[in-house]
């Protein structure tokens, strides 16, 4: 049975740089339908969540500049469920807003926070584990993370080291660790105690904000300010004119690093970050070569291993090809070796010194 006082918040204001040029600045990867589904990663994000949440309980935090594409995206909810950032700063001011947005509403809210461009398989699962960290939080003043038992030694996430149980598959957290060396990812991947940090959080609205006091001061002081403002007419000019002031800071560093109630629910859905194209390339159907085609037809001889992701429908015609992304999006085709898919962000820089925001 849904909880009126249960609510979510998804996270779509990013640009999703490391895919350019399939993912642009006017449309990231979060509205893009990458696995080829029908639904963009956002749609998918936001169907996942309706058994669990009511629908009028789903808060979505973008850049004001995608509004129109979330509308667009979900033209069932709210202009009232749309919170709209008129500066990126990280995902802390994202979520401080939020839950002091949430808190003015309804002071018994717990939430869920949640990214819009990850993919979870098995929701059943998932379900489960998002009702059973709920009820975890609605009964303790907890923060809990979602951990991820790692399946290879991952230099790209943040780990969770779980201390003792607390209950079910909730433990204590002993520490976390940012994007390890690949010796370290080695050591955490065999000891069996470390989780990836999938960037999915539970906890009551009034815990995060206790928690964000105590440990960023310097993000809540913009938004106590601004206290009396929350749920009225009067909060979206005031997140207009104090939003940008706020220091950009991830959650994880300003909170979940430091505060002494953070817990971790080790579970067993399928999660993947979706944060690069091998990532997309390992988790889309392949052709019996291992090649991925997104939004096109294909005729490959002698190549293995390539996504191919083309914006408006074509014949790709390969030949001797192996393990490359080719992204045409009209304007821009990028060739790069997947091994060297990390250069993507520096790409990104040089085609703006170069050529300004046309290409971005």
């Amino acid at each position: 049975m849904n909880n009126k006082h249960r609510y979510c918040v998804i996270m779509c204001g990013g640009i999703g740089s490391r895919f350019w040029p399939y993912s642009r600045t006017d449309r990231p990867k979060q509205f893009i339908d990458f696995l080829g589904t029908g639904r963009s990663l956002l749609q998918m994000s936001y169907d996942r969540i309706l058994s669990i949440v009511p629908a009028e309980n789903i808060i979505f935090v973008t850049n004001e500049m995608y509004a129109p594409l979330v509308k667009e995206q979900l033209p069932e909810v709210a202009d009232s469920q749309i919170l709209l950032e008129p500066a990126r700063r990280n995902t802390a001011p994202c979520i401080a807003w939020a839950a002091y947005h949430i808190a003015a509403k309804d002071p018994e809210a717990s939430m869920i926070v949640t990214p819009s461009d990850h993919l979870i398989t098995r929701e059943k699962e998932f379900e489960k584990s998002v009702l059973a960290g709920f009820d975890f939080v609605e009964g303790n003043d907890a923060l809990l993370t979602l951990g991820i038992k790692p399946t290879r030694p991952e230099t790209g996430y943040g780990y969770i080291q779980v201390g003792d149980k607390v209950t079910g598959e909730i433990n204590n957290v002993k520490t976390f660790t940012e994007k390890p060396s690949l010796d370290l990812a080695k050591v955490f991947l065999e000891s069996g105690e470390f989780f990836w940090n999938s960037g999915i959080f539970l906890w009551k609205a009034s815990s995060i904000i206790a928690a964000l006091k105590e440990n960023a001061p310097d993000v809540t002081s913009t938004f106590e300010r601004g206290k009396d403002a929350f749920g009225t007419d009067d909060e979206k000019k005031f997140i207009e004119e104090n939003f940008a002031g706020c220091v950009s800071i991830s959650i994880d560093f300003a909170v979940m690093e430091k505060a002494s109630n953070v817990f971790v629910e080790t579970v067993t859905f399928g999660w993947n970050d979706l944060g690069t194209w091998s990532a997309l390339r390992d988790n889309s159907p392949k052709n019996r070569d291992g090649n991925v085609a997104q939004n096109c037809e294909l005729l490959s001889y002698n190549s293995t291993g390539n996504i191919f992701a083309i914006h408006g429908r074509k014949l790709v015609v390969v030949d001797g090809l192996k393990d490359y992304i080719v992204a045409d999006a009209g304007d821009v085709l990028l060739v790069c070796p997947i091994s060297e898919e990390q250069k993507i962000k520096q790409m990104v820089n040089d085609a703006k010194l170069n050529f300004g925001d046309k290409y971005l």
